[in-house]
């Protein structure tokens, strides 16, 4: 059995004249016609939203905005957290409610990088060392 499939973005734009005023800005195109098509079959959910992103770009919406609104699917007050947090861990992303987890983390690592190249040419320091070090000894 053959499956054949195919998904279309349409838009259609038109400039009618008025009697008032005339066509005469060089900058705008007084009809446009785009349709994207592709085999949809196939297609997995992020060629779906690479084909919707094509067709954004051609009716004139800004890469930035496109990026929000993908991102507004996932992170809404109507999406669970813990489809967020799957979304964020896919992506290598933090969520603001984690960072000041990671700001403590960071510190200790901090801490810790700073202990070590204490010593003389940045050989580690032994406890004793560090506390005799700290102490002024």
């Amino acid at each position: 059995m053959t499956y054949n499939a195919e998904v279309q973005f349409k838009f259609d734009a038109t400039w009618t004249p008025s009697y008032s005023s005339s066509f005469s800005d060089d900058d705008f195109i007084p009809e446009e016609h785009y349709l994207i098509t592709a085999p949809a079959a196939d297609l997995n959910a992020k060629q779906y939203f690479k084909l919707f992103e094509k067709f954004l770009l051609c009716v004139g919406m800004c890469p930035q905005s496109i990026r929000s609104g993908a991102m507004s699917l996932v992170f809404n007050e109507w999406v669970n957290e813990s489809d967020q947090r799957k979304v964020c861990k896919e992506y290598e992303l933090t969520m603001d409610e984690d960072l000041e987890e990671k700001f403590k983390e960071w510190k200790v690592r901090d801490e810790e990088i700073a202990r070590l190249v204490k010593g003389p040419m940045g050989t580690v320091l032994t406890e004793e060392e560090l506390t005799n070090l700290e102490e002024g000894k």
